[in-house]
């Protein structure tokens, strides 16, 4: 089950439980509910406007371009994003509804020293900043990884 996640795009239980099916393993929705709480996977938006599971510990090529600062999600990336507001050392991200996980996980990625960590909810993110980075400082962080002049409108 752990290679098909990582190497496919599973939208869903049903789908999960067919290419198991084709692999040799039948499973019941219990079960993979079960079994993908276990290993933490998440769900995530694509940019395709789907989802897709993902392991906490994927190793993926976008992953890895996000960790090395090689990929701006500024090209062709959906972000959902909404809006960036500060609170202090907070960073207050407001996206489309679903997107928040996804583009929470992106900015963990991305490693930036500026930014401690991030908590996402189902349309916000909360990203906590070092103390002393300003926020023009974060404002040029996040530009790199979030459409920041290209707000997307909420619906």
């Amino acid at each position: 089950m752990v290679d098909l996640i990582r190497n496919q795009c599973i939208g869903s239980q049903e789908e999960l439980a067919d290419l198991l099916a084709k692999e040799g393993f039948i499973v019941t929705q219990a079960t993979l509910s079960r079994d993908l709480k276990m290993l933490k996977t998440t769900k995530v938006p694509t940019d395709r406007g789907g989802y897709m599971y993902i392991l906490p510990d994927s190793n993926s090529l976008k992953d890895k371009l996000l960790a090395s600062g090689q990929l701006s999600m500024n090209a062709n990336y959906q972000s959902g994003f909404i809006s960036l507001q500060f609170s202090k050392n907070i960073a207050v991200i407001k996206t489309r509804n679903g997107y928040a996980a996804g583009l929470a996980y992106d900015i963990d990625m991305s490693n930036a020293p500026e930014i401690l960590g991030t908590i996402p909810g189902s349309d916000t993110i909360l990203a906590v900043l070092r103390e002393d980075v300003t926020h023009e400082q974060a404002r040029e962080v996040f530009a790199r990884m979030l459409p920041l002049d290209q707000k997307i409108p909420s619906y």
